[in-house]
């Protein structure tokens, strides 16, 4: 499923799209749809050297979102993973090129070495100056004779844009632009095929595999490869490239997402390459962004350019097309000392053998429960309850030999802290104020089941929650109510409070408030479930 009204106006329904929501950013279209699809500038100055480029479509924000001040004088699209047509292309030339001429930019397909080719040469014999540069920047076949052109198309469209803006001639242009091309060096990795319009996606990328050298029309990878983690994928890449490209002293990065990669992993695999040994010759970073997608491909592509003083301020000359991410220089991370009232004195450990049993054996049964846990959280959240519980469970049992076990109050302070580092989500912070709470109750010379009160009314203070709101209160608060009776009393009330849960149509708080009542019928709470597995666990011993 996708949201298209149909694959053959899918296009032209784009470029409309785009320019109604540019805010008349001097950009207008060719009056030619269907066969025609050009947007251009209308800024234009026509004694300067105008810049074409395109290609089929698919691969937005390329190369129609490019079209602006600094970068492409016009963009010329085709359908989906098809070059457009020479009617287009011409047709573009001829309306953006006058007395500086035209250069004209297009990635290696065969498709459009043609039809570009044919629009430059029928230019040509109308008295039109056009040049042309052809991107091969793909380095996966290194014995092809016909490289592919990927995403380092985008420095060579920066750098002929950046000399055509400042009133270079056609020769210069063209020049500088060639240069960055031969110059170019860019490889792709991905984990998936993309989803074709009307089509859709061919699952031909086995679990545990990545596709290298990929091509941006959806063709599979020169190689199937082991995947391991975004580290070794990113690291594999780099090698790659700095092992084919030119010997530089330093170097522009394009960090380029194939489509539907998150912003989380784009980050991750940007600080891979440029903390990797290589990543200290990198200059300028361009990215992490989407410019050269295949349409929804879960996976992403590096291109490498040799700098020289004249590359580096074209490409941090200022532009302003609809997309274009500024060019940054690389930076190591900058670190701020913490406040200093960050810097915990420690509780100095003390033994309790009888409280060390007991915090270990409700440790056990935490972690044990993972999987049960994780299983009905799957049915109201995201499957994690138990992990998230396990995992504050397993830090405080390694942690038990230095808490201050012979004072309660001391303890229940270094829990709470223990909480709040390893346990994740609102429940790990709540359960923090619990044991806060506690711990200052206790001080003030209350007596433990007191103490545990006066947490679990401040966890309802913060929390905003009270019994039948179907969270772990509901089994929390009777517990505690019935624990002056003994352990078994608070397990039972504790286990009747986490199955009423079950018949409770809407929750008030927590992540299953925004839960329908129909996916929460006959479902237990995970919180309140959680409370009442770990005392009857207890009660158990």
């Amino acid at each position: 499923m996708q949201f298209i009204n149909a694959k053959d106006s899918l296009v032209v329904d784009a470029i409309d799209g785009l320019l109604r929501s540019s805010g008349g950013a001097n950009l207008a279209r060719l009056d030619g749809y269907p066969d025609i699809k050009v947007v251009l500038r209308t800024d234009h100055r026509p004694g300067r050297v105008a810049i074409v480029a395109g290609g089929g479509s698919g691969h937005e924000p390329a190369h129609a979102s490019f079209v602006g001040k600094g970068m492409l004088t016009a963009a010329v699209c085709g359908e989906v993973f098809a070059s457009p047509s020479i009617d287009a292309v011409f047709a573009a030339i001829m309306a953006v090129t006058g007395k500086g001429g035209c250069l004209v930019i297009f990635k290696n397909y065969t498709g459009d070495r043609l039809n570009f080719g044919l629009a430059v040469e029928r230019a040509r014999a109308l008295g039109r100056k056009v040049e042309v540069v052809i991107v091969k920047d793909d380095i996966a076949l290194p014995d092809s004779p016909q490289p592919r052109g990927i995403a380092g198309v985008m420095f060579v469209e920066k750098i002929a844009g950046h000399y055509a803006e400042k009133g270079a001639d056609l020769k210069t242009v063209a020049a500088m632009a060639q240069k960055a091309a031969d110059d170019l060096v860019s490889l792709g990795i991905s984990l998936s095929s993309c989803t074709l319009p009307g089509i859709g996606r061919e699952d031909r990328v086995p679990a545990g595999k990545a596709e290298l050298g990929l091509g941006l029309h959806g063709e599979p990878g020169v190689d199937l490869v082991n995947f391991e983690s975004a580290r070794q994928a990113a690291l594999l890449l780099v090698e790659r490239l700095f092992a084919a490209a030119r010997p530089a002293r330093s170097y522009a990065l394009l960090v380029n997402n194939l489509g539907s990669t998150t912003p989380l992993e784009m980050s991750l695999l940007t600080n891979e390459v440029l903390a990797s040994r290589l990543g200290a010759k990198i200059k300028l970073v361009l990215g992490p962004a989407t410019l050269v997608s295949s349409l929804d491909m879960h996976g992403f592509s590096l291109s490498l350019l040799p700098l020289t003083p004249d590359f580096e301020k074209a490409l941090l000359s200022p532009a302003s097309p609809l997309v274009w991410p500024t060019v940054r220089t690389h930076a190591k991370p900058k670190l701020v000392k913490l406040p200093r009232e960050m810097k915990h004195k420690p509780l100095r450990a003390s033994r309790n053998a009888a409280l060390n049993a007991l915090v270990s054996r409700a440790c056990d049964i935490l972690i044990s429960a993972e999987g049960k846990l994780n299983a009905l959280d799957a049915r109201v959240g995201d499957g994690d309850t138990g992990s998230t519980v396990a995992t504050a469970a397993r830090h405080l049992q390694a942690a038990l030999p230095l808490m201050p076990l012979a004072r309660l109050d001391r303890f229940f302070a270094a829990t709470s802290e223990a909480l709040a580092r390893s346990m994740g989500g609102s429940s790990g912070v709540l359960l923090a104020i619990f044991f806060s709470a506690a711990s200052q109750s206790a001080t003030a010379g209350a007596r433990w089941q007191d103490a545990l009160s006066a947490g679990l009314a401040s966890m309802m203070a913060y929390g905003g929650a009270k019994p039948g709101d179907r969270t772990m209160i509901d089994a929390l608060a009777p517990a505690l109510e019935a624990l002056p009776m003994g352990l078994e009393a608070a397990a039972k009330a504790a286990r009747a409070g986490a199955d009423s849960t079950a018949g409770m149509k809407t929750a008030r708080a927590g992540r299953s408030s925004y839960l329908s009542s129909s996916h929460l019928a006959g479902v237990a709470d995970p919180g309140a479930e959680a409370v009442a597995t770990l005392l009857e666990g207890m009660a158990k011993s």
